[in-house]
């Protein structure tokens, strides 16, 4: 197959997970030019890489450099304006979540790219890792039945208490929802397919946050968003989807998703809030009407817990590193998909029907009234045992 030329833009702390998996990848795709927002540090990064050209700015790049794809790595508000160029500039593009600040806009980029048949896709690409793509198995063999339902729980007390410049979470177009949401809506959204209608309950608890991380402790945050989310989702498949994005508490026993059908139950058991689906592998848990004994013999509640069968993870794909991952194997797929002229799986329609779901969960906490979607999207198709691993 051609190789595909990746130009990067944004070389901050998440670039160098991407160009390290990336260049694993040279029988696909070639990483040809990098630009951040001085040339000091692209040719830095370059150097580093073996990247053959470094730019000063990230227009200047999308402008001139002769790639086929842009991989934008940049802050969130960048990445409608930078997407943008690069469809208009003729070049596919891989972007980092969000796809674009609003719904609007990711609109206008998927429909910029459909008229200049262009690829357009976007991060998270953790439902492509070993634990999601294993639940997908276990859906599509009807191991729980018929999916009745879903849960997903965003839960711990922001990133003040861990993050060394954490005020970006508190800005808009950020909060739990905007920032931590789109993993996990990827991950309901690549099991049970697209969403029907949904609505929220949403408020600002704290109007300021003191930062207790280093190196900014005792600076105060003005918080600009709403930090606690209840949604309710109605899937076009029938199931029925809660989820709770907070950054006000303290600490959960809640598992990071559930899935409830009508043969049994998958539940995916992090203790830390940070190892939910933004992650590429993890445990399963499965409970089966076979394995289902409280009604049978009756014991005390946390010796029944311990009768949840642990499914082998055996998917590719499988860190539970938030350091050394799997990030890119989404635009690897876009490569392939390319060249197979089939569908990519980290599509931008799904990213959109995503970003609409948390837009209008967000202004029908406002308004009290559910959002019915205008998009909808293709489930993506569960990664082939053929898939590339390196």
């Amino acid at each position: 197959m051609q190789k595909i030329r990746i130009g990067v833009v944004g070389l901050g702390d998440i670039s160098h997970v991407y160009l390290t998996n990336l260049q694993k990848y040279s029988d696909y795709v070639t990483i040809d030019a990098c630009a951040s927002r001085s040339l000091e540090k692209a040719q830095y990064k370059a150097d580093q890489y073996g990247i053959p050209h470094a730019y000063a700015s990230a227009e200047q790049l999308i402008r001139e450099a002769d790639v086929d794809l842009i991989l934008n790595l940049t802050t969130p508000d960048m990445h409608y304006p930078l997407n943008k160029l690069a469809l208009e500039c003729g070049k596919h593009v891989y972007t980092e979540k969000p796809l674009a600040f609003t719904y609007a806009q990711g609109k206008e980029l998927l429909e910029l790219a459909a008229s200049k048949q262009l690829r357009i896709g976007c991060a998270p690409d953790t439902f492509l890792g070993a634990r999601l793509q294993t639940c997908r198995d276990l859906l599509d063999a009807g191991t729980i039945g018929e999916v009745i339902g879903a849960s997903a729980f965003v839960i711990y007390h922001g990133g003040e208490t861990f993050h060394p410049n954490p005020a970006f979470f508190y800005h808009e177009g950020a909060g739990p929802l905007m920032d931590i949401g789109p993993y996990y809506m990827t991950a309901l959204l690549s099991l049970l397919g697209p969403v029907q209608s949904c609505c929220a309950m949403s408020k600002r608890t704290f109007d300021q946050r003191p930062i207790t991380s280093e190196p900014r402790r005792g600076e105060i945050i003005d918080v600009e968003v709403d930090t606690y989310t209840t949604g309710l989702m109605q899937f076009a498949s029938g199931a029925i989807g809660t989820a709770i994005f907070s950054f006000d508490v303290w600490d959960s026993n809640l598992p990071r998703i559930e899935i409830y059908g009508t043969k049994g139950t998958l539940c995916l058991p992090d203790i830390d809030p940070l190892d939910g689906p933004n992650i590429f592998g993890g445990d399963i848990l499965l409970r089966t009407e076979e394995n289902y004994r409280w009604y049978q013999q009756p014991r005390d509640w946390f010796d029944v817990k311990k009768d949840w069968i642990h499914v082998p993870v055996t998917r590719p794909f499988a860190s539970t590193s938030h350091a050394e991952n799997s990030r890119g194997i989404g635009l690897v797929d876009i490569a392939l998909a390319i060249a197979e002229d089939r569908p990519e799986r980290a599509s931008g329609a799904m990213a959109l029907h995503s970003l609409e779901v948390m837009e209008k969960m967000l202004s029908g906490a406002k308004t009290r009234q559910f959002g019915i979607m205008e998009t909808t999207f293709e489930r993506p198709a569960p990664l082939p045992d053929d898939f590339p691993v390196r």
